[in-house]
């Protein structure tokens, strides 16, 4: 790193560096933390907005607090990069997000400084309360710090609610930041709101308030239960001078704020004033997504993750491959459209993800029958059963890892009373740079097992489009996966043609091929690829697209099992209880029994990568699969 381009960031190995600039400096730190990012990330994308917004925020927290010692538990972690890059990760920040390089996200396995996983929503009040509590279990730790750090969109989240409900109700002395950069700050400015703010955030007010509580705890004048609603009382009091109302003033946490969150200086002597107190707290703070670059601070859900783009003129670069080939979520999306214009029945339900599933495509041709109810997958779920409870066609839209959330919702309030739902599961199997905590490795496995649930993958956008209109004439909860990516061109003027549930079909054959692959979803492209391969070793195979994992086309299955010696399965998903293990299950039943090799997401964890490098280390791309049946017909 250039000492000239960035004096200061450029001295920074530790966080305990940090601490030996001066106050005076720090927004020059600020400053060159966000020239950093947009360098960075204009040429290797990752989450822009988001980390623009905190790294304020981020300084500050390093400044005063003494980490790792002390912990800071991320929320998400999309806003993370300039604490990455403080501590120790300067350099690997360049490569983040790439095969080997660090994560996108706050890792243990990365970093000591990463207390927690921080990869879905919602999480980090209950683990950081978690910790807190710990400490004060554990002698010799009562007065280390832990630190929740938490989005507005997450804090709306169940699981949010139920850890600082828990944290109303126990000891402990964790405190939250709300990042709130949804929201003006232009009404909470007036002298009074500043007044009020500044002093009980000041460590002599907080001192003396709790001397004066403590000798009235010796009198017995300030029980527990006084002690409660007066923090209520103080936290109504502040709402009404703010003309705000906040979702804490029913509960017994403190709560201090609103505060810019882009004034350093003042983060620090708010942080320093109230570090030490005990008790739950919550520090809100005001923040605008994209700071410091004019593009992303005009349109920060463009610039959530916008790709590579000209840092000088904030042009966005285009992929120029597959430019013309839609995006799977844009064809289910568009077709979503059809239906509902087709049918009044049809509902999108999507959770806090409307542009990454292209609900929003419904929500802007008819607003009135589309729902983004936020982070609440679960909700999302019992939602769309109350709407087909009522006679509605709900189509639920939801990232894979992020539906696991919902499985209980999935069983309870859906599959058995058999309601007609239809779970459109983006993001399924690998999805490349966003790494472990968001590949769509499970829901195959963890839906199959569900009695009466229909399970599709198509491998094309119309057979996509085809499953989406036969949904409408099913009477059975259905999920139907799709990955991350382009998928092929169509013709929204093609007549859709009927599609039977639960039957494959032939997509390739051989000559005289004594070897079957079977494929469920896009992978089916590897399997053409991989049969291209073996023909110029002269080895010939039969290639099936089952589309189906349940119900299963079992007498497709008993035509195979006595045809070929050996089946090979694919799937974009693990191996253990998936589309593989189904096959191999029914073809034992079978009297004629072939031998069954199963390709997929082997019983490990794999992280980060471009989709092909990661299929590679699989070994389901078409060279591991060709290799497969080499090795299976010798």
């Amino acid at each position: 790193m250039e000492d000239t381009q960035y004096p200061l960031l450029s001295k920074i190995a530790t966080p305990g560096d940090v601490k030996k600039l001066s106050e005076d400096q720090l927004p020059a730190l600020c400053d060159e933390i966000r020239a950093y990012l947009i360098e960075n990330l204009s040429e290797n994308p990752g989450h822009f907005a988001s980390s623009m917004g905190a790294v304020d925020l981020i300084v500050a927290l390093h400044y005063v607090f003494d980490t790792p010692y002390d912990r800071l538990v991320w929320d998400v972690g999309h806003q993370a990069y300039a604490h990455k890059i403080l501590t120790g990760r300067r350099e690997e920040f360049k490569n983040h997000r790439t095969l080997n390089g660090i994560s996108g996200f706050p890792s243990p396995l990365e970093s000591e400084c990463d207390s927690f996983m921080a990869g879905h929503a919602g999480n980090s009040i209950s683990a950081g309360l978690g910790m807190a509590i710990a400490d004060k279990l554990t002698p010799g730790n009562e007065n280390r710090k832990t630190v929740a750090i938490i989005g507005d969109a997450s804090i709306s989240g169940g699981l949010a609610f139920e850890g600082l409900n828990n944290a109303s109700n126990h000891p402990n002395d964790l405190l939250i930041i709300l990042n709130d950069n949804d929201m003006s700050i232009d009404n909470n400015v007036g002298a009074l709101h500043s007044y009020l703010s500044d002093l009980t955030t000041s460590a002599g007010y907080n001192k003396l308030r709790n001397k004066m509580a403590i000798y009235l705890k010796k009198k017995g004048v300030l029980t527990e239960p006084r002690r409660r609603a007066i923090i209520r009382f103080s936290n109504s009091v502040k709402s009404l001078v703010s003309r705000k109302q906040n979702i804490f003033e029913g509960l017994n946490i403190r709560y201090f704020g609103p505060i810019d969150g882009h004034d350093v200086r003042k983060l620090v002597k708010v942080l320093r004033d109230i570090k030490d107190m005990h008790g739950p707290r919550l520090l809100h703070l005001y923040t605008t997504k994209g700071k410091g670059y004019k593009p992303a601070e005009l349109d920060p859900s463009i610039w959530h993750a916008p790709g590579r783009f000209d840092p000088d003129s904030g042009l966005r670069i285009k992929k120029s491959e597959g430019e013309k080939c839609p995006l799977w979520q844009e064809v289910f999306g568009q077709t979503l459209v059809e239906l509902a214009r087709q049918d009044e029945r049809v509902i999108g339900i999507t959770a806090a993800m409307p542009s990454g599933t292209s609900v929003n495509y419904l929500i802007d041709a008819m607003p009135e029958r589309a729902f983004d109810v936020g982070i609440s997958e679960g909700h999302a779920v019992t939602f769309a059963g109350g709407l087909a409870a009522a006679g509605k066609r709900p189509f639920v839209a939801i990232y894979s890892s992020f539906l696991q959330r919902a499985y209980d919702n999935i069983i309870h309030d859906v599959a058995i009373q058999g309601l007609p739902v239809t779970f459109c599961i983006d993001r399924a199997g690998l999805v490349g740079e966003d790494g472990v905590t968001h590949h769509g490795f499970f829901d195959l496995p963890y839906l199959s097992c569900v009695p009466g649930l229909y399970i599709a993958a198509p491998a094309d956008s119309q057979t996509l489009r085809q499953i989406m209109h036969a949904s409408l004439s099913m009477d059975v909860p259905l999920a139907i996966r799709y990955p991350r990516g382009m998928a092929n061109p169509y013709d929204v003027n093609m007549p859709i043609q009927p599609i039977e549930a639960g039957k494959g079909h032939l997509v390739y054959q051989g000559e005289n091929a004594k070897a079957a692959i079977l494929t469920i979803g896009p992978i089916l492209k590897n399997a053409l690829e991989s049969a291209k391969i073996l023909k110029k070793d002269g080895i010939e195979v039969d290639i099936y697209d089952m589309i189906w994992m349940k119900p299963l086309d079992t007498q497709l299955l008993e035509e195979i099992s006595k045809k070929y010696s050996v089946v090979v399965t694919v799937e974009d998903g693990v191996i253990a209880g998936g589309f593989g293990s189904a096959v191999a299950d029914y073809l034992q039943t079978q009297s004629i029994i072939p031998k069954i090799r199963k390709l997929g997401i082997p019983d490990r964890w794999i992280m980060h990568g471009d989709i092909p490098h990661l299929q590679q280390i699989c070994g389901y791309d078409a060279q591991g699969i060709a290799e497969t049946v080499r090795k299976s017909l010798n």
